[in-house]
């Protein structure tokens, strides 16, 4: 049977691939999207629990701190203040009334009520020392909040609120008390229970100490209401189970996602539930719109593909003796494994066979660029010296016209050997071989070294080169590599500051244990785009409509790497102008 060839097999491989990977992210997306909206719902229903309890719980705490300031207020020191002062101090707590509407009480230190402010028959003169928060409060004397009681003698379900009346000598001279009809005042805020209700979200508090449940917040006049039997309410029995939030099916049987979160101090737990077709709802409009959206990109994936795939493979042969003709141009790329297919084994051996040829011009074209610049530099030196002869007068005045044509003939010799050094300093970089000496150096002398060899570069450029140097200033550095760096910071600089600008030389605090040597001018500085490649060999950017000067580009990479050598890095920003920086060690930081 005859083997399919390969654009047939890779044709096939991807038409199978994106059936089968759009079927899988089909199946895996529906139900990400349905846990993803699960998620989000518990999450919220979590939060609104959590919200509640936090906003019941502060406006306990402040009922209690109000009442616990009122009771300091009803003792003269050594005994409670009188029953008409005790009337005048309440009087005055307006907000002490509106935050306890259902009545508020003095006891004496047994417990015994001698004080109301709202009149209930039989209550004053009742003793409630047997009720547990008083005996709390009164073992601890601290303000304490009642569990849910039903009043001894009005009979309906309460919170009771008891803050202790001390002497200045700290002895229990009574208690002053507040309470809350859960009847008539509930203390869920009631614009809460409102935005519950515009959510058609379900509701309810569950008392776990007494078992008891309260619908919606609210507690029905005739009192708290009973829990319901195990299994007659799946949404109560998943609340007490200790699962904080999860599923559960409703009174009317429908499924609900709920979270609970608990009052400690009440012994209470909100419940918030709202349907699981919120979740799917959602999801499922979703999916409708994925599902159409990648079959039509898995048909469009299909046909692009196997037409690509056709058309790429049948010039492999011609592709082939293309690379075979490369071998006289070579270009950067790996090595390629030799197998599969017939057309991809003969790309892969000519392709081999370019970088073999590759890796030998390239090692040779670095040892002839070496070769050729060590040759180059000793006649460039004699020709460069005799036109400084020259141009000194030692062989007498010239006529202005060739005294001009010499300059000319100087400036670009010493060019030329910049050119050269640069060449090789990076071979030397690039082969491990440049050596540095780093010994303690006041920055001042090469600093001004720096400004005063430049100095005629900048009279050529009509630039003003300054230096700005503490005499006390030192690093760890070698002098000679540093000027190199400085002196290729300034010499950009100059060329490329405006007409009448200023080049400035300074010095600032770098990192920890370093000093920072700043180069600024009032540039354009370089292109944003160029930044990243600032430093990088053979780079050189545009600016504005003129291309840099001449150079090889490799100016900024040897200071790179002399920064390093000598333990140290720049960098580069604009501020107004260019900055170029470099940070070496201070001296004391010899480590």
């Amino acid at each position: 049977m005859p083997s399919l060839s390969l654009g047939s097999r890779l044709a096939l491989i991807i038409l199978l691939g994106t059936i089968a990977t759009v079927s899988s992210v089909l199946f895996v997306a529906y139900g990400a999207l349905v846990e993803d909206f699960e998620d989000i719902l518990t999450e919220q229903q979590l939060y609104e629990t959590r919200r509640i309890a936090s906003e019941v719980n502060q406006r306990l705490q402040l009922k209690l701190d109000m009442l616990s300031e009122s009771a300091s207020l009803l003792t003269h020191g050594k005994k409670l203040v009188s029953h008409e002062e005790i009337v005048t101090q309440l009087e005055r707590q307006k907000l002490l009334k509106s935050l306890f509407p259902d009545g508020i009480l003095v006891f004496d230190h047994n417990a015994t009520a001698i004080f109301e402010n709202s009149y209930t028959p039989g209550r004053l003169g009742t003793n409630y020392a047997d009720r547990k928060h008083f005996q709390q409060a009164i073992e601890t004397r601290k303000p304490v909040i009642s569990r849910p009681v039903i009043g001894r003698t009005t009979g309906v379900p309460l919170l009771s609120f008891l803050a202790p009346i001390e002497s200045d000598d700290g002895d229990l001279l009574g208690l002053l008390g507040g309470t809350i009809n859960l009847g008539k005042t509930s203390i869920v805020p009631v614009a809460m229970l409102e935005e519950i209700a515009n959510d058609e979200a379900t509701f309810t508090i569950i008392d776990s100490e007494n078992f008891l449940f309260i619908e919606g917040g609210v507690i029905a006049q005739n009192g708290i209401t009973p829990l319901p039997s195990p299994g007659e309410n799946k949404l109560i029995d998943a609340a007490l189970s200790g699962i904080t939030s999860g599923h559960a099916v409703g009174p009317d049987g429908r499924e609900l996602i709920y979270a609970t979160s608990h009052l400690q101090r009440l012994g209470w737990q909100f419940v918030r539930a709202v349907p699981y077709e919120w979740a799917t709802a959602p999801a499922k409009e979703s999916f409708s719109h994925f599902v159409w959206i990648s079959l039509g990109i898995a048909l469009v994936i299909s046909l692009v593909s196997y037409f690509l795939t056709r058309s790429a493979l049948n010039p492999l042969d011609r592709m082939t003796r293309k690379i075979n003709r490369m071998v006289r141009a070579p270009s950067k790329a790996d090595r390629l494994d030799p197998g599969g297919a017939s057309e991809v084994r003969n790309l892969a051996i000519a392709f081999n066979h370019l970088m073999d040829e590759r890796d030998a011009i390239s090692a040779m074209k670095d040892q002839f660029v070496s070769n050729v610049s060590h040759e180059l530099r000793t006649p460039l030196t004699s020709i460069n010296g005799a036109l400084r002869l020259i141009e000194s007068g030692a062989t007498g005045n010239l006529p202005a016209r060739a005294q001009a044509m010499n300059s000319l003939a100087l400036r670009n010799g010493q060019r030329l050997q910049l050119l050269i050094s640069d060449l090789l300093d990076f071979s030397k970089l690039t082969a491990g071989q440049m050596s540095v000496t780093l010994a303690p150096e006041s920055l001042l002398p090469i600093l001004e070294s720096t400004v005063f060899d430049n100095q005629t570069m900048a009279d050529e450029y009509n630039v003003v080169l300054t230096a700005h140097c503490n005499t006390r200033q030192k690093v760890i550095t070698d002098p000679h590599r540093l000027r190199q760096i400085l002196d290729n910071f300034v010499s950009n600089a100059i060329k490329f500051s405006p007409a009448n600008g200023k080049v400035r030389v300074f010095v600032e605090t770098g990192t920890a244990g370093s000093t920072r040597i700043v180069v600024q001018d009032h540039g354009d500085g370089v292109p944003e785009t160029f930044v990243e490649r600032l430093f990088d060999r053979f780079s050189q950017a545009d600016t504005g409509n003129t291309k840099t000067t001449a150079g090889t580009g490799l100016g900024l990479a040897i200071c790179r790497e002399l920064a390093a050598l000598m333990n140290g890095h720049l960098g580069y920003y604009y501020d107004q102008g260019a900055h170029f920086w470099i940070e070496l060690p201070a001296v004391g930081n010899e480590a």
